[in-house]
């Protein structure tokens, strides 16, 4: 078919030009739209292209070998203090410290984990083993490697692993058909961050964290945004040298998590249990970690906490953290069952007169009219809280929970003073 006013003999022409060109593309194994496998060196040397330029060496495995990248260093601390924390670690278990740099942010079949740092103590030295991955078919004996890493009785530590790490690399583990290695426990470190420091941080980052309580300082660090398309960057040249900053990047965060465990073992968690607490400590860590404590139902632990926290906090700029951690602290007395105790605490908050004064008048009033049946106080301290949310509500905030509560606790309050009266 020829179009109008063009040549029948041009039009084949085009069509078989056309056609020259599709059989040039086919997928036959002489492509020449295929660079990135063109680029590739043959195997081994793949590998041992990679080893060289990052200085490792290659690992055998039961398919391809892979490459194996380990650095050394002094960390030396008690592993006591962890079997103390609001979730225990049995510091009997081998802890094994893990992190992994992708080629995206999802848990998909589509992301692929290139390098996984995996830390451990060794004596007194802290050892680093970073897997690197040459190319996506060496993936049945990266897998390999990596479970070889794993003991059966480990206790996994890691950052946000529970959400991202571990789930990617259970993914990757079920499209060989294989089972993820086992272990005995797993330590995610970003939650019990958010709850400890999040008073002091502007965000629960890893970066953050370190910076502010190991004082870590990172120089010339590849940002985690980049670190997919280093890898793409190195697929394409072959240049291993390309990763030489990913692993970098990858072994300060395991070596973090390192710093982050000591701090907790050796200074946070000795710290809520001694008489006097050290200034290294900042309070507000202690009453986050209080507040860990409290959510495993751990109440003691968490009141020796609070305690701790409330002796150390006099600076006049700290009246708000003090107030939160004074209602953690007569909440806690509360669920102990120490009702005496916990309403001299409410009371005390309550004539402060902070953000929480009309909530404690509430709980003062219960405890009055509950434990102590004593109506008519109970009466007055339900209109020492009306008057203080009457007065808050002119700034604007309305607090609606102590209006309901109320409107239901006054007119039985006056009931059942009306029937003791009768």
């Amino acid at each position: 078919m020829s179009l109008p006013g063009m040549d029948p003999t041009s039009t084949e022409r085009i069509r078989r030009a056309r056609l020259a060109r599709l059989r040039e593309t086919r997928d036959d194994g002489t492509t020449k739209l295929a660079p990135l496998a063109m680029a590739h060196p043959a195997r081994p040397d793949r590998a041992e292209a990679l080893a060289r330029d990052t200085g490792g060496v290659i690992l055998a495995t039961s398919a391809r070998p892979v490459v194996l990248v380990e650095s050394r260093e002094a960390l030396p601390f008690s592993l006591a203090g962890l079997a103390d924390l609001p979730d225990p670690v049995d510091p009997r278990q081998p802890l094994v410290l893990f992190d992994t740099e992708t080629t995206g942010l999802g848990t998909g079949t589509g992301t692929l984990p290139f390098v996984v740092g995996v830390g451990t103590w060794q004596d007194r030295e802290f050892v680093t083993r970073q897997l690197l991955l040459p190319e996506q078919s060496d993936e049945a004996g990266y897998l390999d490697a990596l479970e070889r890493l794993i003991p059966q009785q480990a206790c996994l530590v890691s950052y946000n692993g529970r959400t991202f790490d571990w789930p990617l690399l259970v993914t990757r583990y079920r499209l060989h058909g294989r089972r993820p290695p086992a272990h005995a426990a797993h330590l995610d470190l970003l939650p019990l961050a958010r709850s400890l420091w999040r008073h002091r941080l502007p965000d629960a980052r890893l970066a953050s964290v370190e910076r502010a309580v190991c004082g870590v300082q990172r120089a010339h660090d590849l940002p985690g945004g980049l670190i997919p398309a280093r890898y793409l960057d190195y697929l394409r040249s072959g240049h291993g040298g390309l990763l030489r900053v990913v692993l970098e990047h990858n072994r300060q965060d395991i070596v973090s998590m390192a710093l982050l465990l000591r701090v907790l073992a050796q200074d946070l968690v000795p710290a809520a249990h001694a008489d006097r607490t050290p200034d290294s400590v900042h309070p507000g860590d202690l009453g986050g970690l209080g507040r860990a404590y409290s959510r495993r139902r751990r109440h003691m632990e968490a009141l020796a906490c609070f305690d701790q926290a409330m002796e150390r906090l006099r600076d006049p700029w700290e009246l708000r953290r003090y107030e939160d951690i004074a209602i953690d602290r007569a909440r806690t007395l509360t669920r102990l069952g120490l009702r005496d105790e916990a309403e001299g605490a409410w009371h005390a908050i309550a004539l402060e007169g902070g953000l929480g004064a009309a909530h404690a008048w509430l709980h003062v009033a219960k405890h009055r009219e509950h434990d102590a049946r004593d109506f008519r106080s109970a009466l007055r301290a339900t209109d020492r809280a009306r008057s203080v949310a009457e007065r808050t509500r002119l700034f604007g905030r309305r607090d609606r929970h102590v209006e309901r509560d109320l409107s239901r606790r006054v007119p039985r309050l006056r009931r059942r003073l009306a029937a003791a009266s009768t």
